[in-house]
């Protein structure tokens, strides 16, 4: 029904706190690969909502979402962000970390292997 506002919501975060810790460092290496998390976030949120706009679940008048006609809907639109929301955006952050660690770990590796050819 609305999974996709908790994506959305730690993207939004990301970028505020990337713009505010970033502000006077524009070429961050750390910037960048927050960068490739925000665009995952907000690429799949953007689909999500493209999916739930869909299928009805988000509407183009008030009150927007469809689960917010009436309380019992509500309730568990917020069960389901809760939920869903928040382990798709822990497992996005999870993939992102794991991608990074590999090529971490991959340009370590090619760094030693060209320090082992100079000497």
């Amino acid at each position: 029904m609305a999974c996709f506002l908790v994506p959305l919501g730690e993207a939004v975060v990301l970028t505020v706190a990337k713009k505010l810790a970033f502000k006077k460092n524009t070429d961050s290496v750390i910037k960048a690969r927050l960068g490739n998390l925000e665009k995952m976030l907000y690429g799949g949120s953007f689909l999500l909502a493209l999916e739930h706009v869909y299928h009805g679940e988000v509407i183009f008048y008030p009150p927007f979402l469809s689960a917010m006609k009436t309380p019992e809907d509500t309730r568990e639109m917020l069960h389901e962000m809760a939920t869903v929301g928040v382990s798709m955006a822990v497992v996005v952050t999870a993939i992102w970390g794991i991608a990074e660690l590999i090529a971490h770990l991959i340009n370590k590796k090619q760094e030693k292997i060209t320090l082992q050819g100079a000497i």
